[in-house]
């Protein structure tokens, strides 16, 4: 666990509007990369608009990093569809996360994050505080390709003695 900064735990909620890449529709999955980690969520059958609710939770030993997301197509005799990427910027959820926030309520709004050519939001973020702990919930608007969207929920959680 050297050089451990925390983990990152992120919940993949649904996807919205996703590219057919099937005649009847596709069957998606995420795949989630922060440096040479990688982890996946379940395929979901012939949806376009899935549903996943699954949490992944990586280890992060450099916080600047992007954590980037892609979408695939699952296909059983050739090679898995791509259908959209996006890269997560987890900056302003950090920056909250070394504040020295006391008596905070819970639900408040510690910061707010606009989308703009930088990032991938399709709409305003908000870095909260909700139930002791810091959450950002997040649409993402996929890249490369015609259409798409990702729900998710970032959560930092701090390692007592990481750096």
């Amino acid at each position: 666990m050297d050089g451990l900064a925390g983990l990152l735990k992120v919940r993949v909620v649904r996807g919205i509007n996703l590219a057919y890449r099937d005649a009847r529709g596709s069957d998606p999955y995420v795949v989630l990369r922060l440096g040479k980690k990688k982890l996946k969520t379940s395929v979901k059958k012939r949806s376009v608009n899935p549903i996943w609710h699954e949490e992944l939770t990586l280890t992060v030993t450099d916080p600047g990093q992007p954590l980037k997301l892609e979408v695939f197509d699952k296909d059983t005799f050739s090679r898995d569809d791509p259908m959209g990427d996006a890269e997560i910027d987890v900056a302003p959820l950090m920056e909250v996360v070394h504040m020295n926030l006391d008596e905070l309520k819970n639900g408040a709004i510690i910061k707010s994050v606009r989308p703009n050519t930088r990032n991938c939001l399709a709409d305003e973020s908000h870095v909260c505080w909700r139930n002791g702990r810091f959450v950002q919930d997040m649409i993402l608007r996929l890249k490369n390709v015609e259409s798409g969207e990702i729900q998710l929920q970032l959560q930092w959680v701090s390692i007592p003695g990481a750096k």
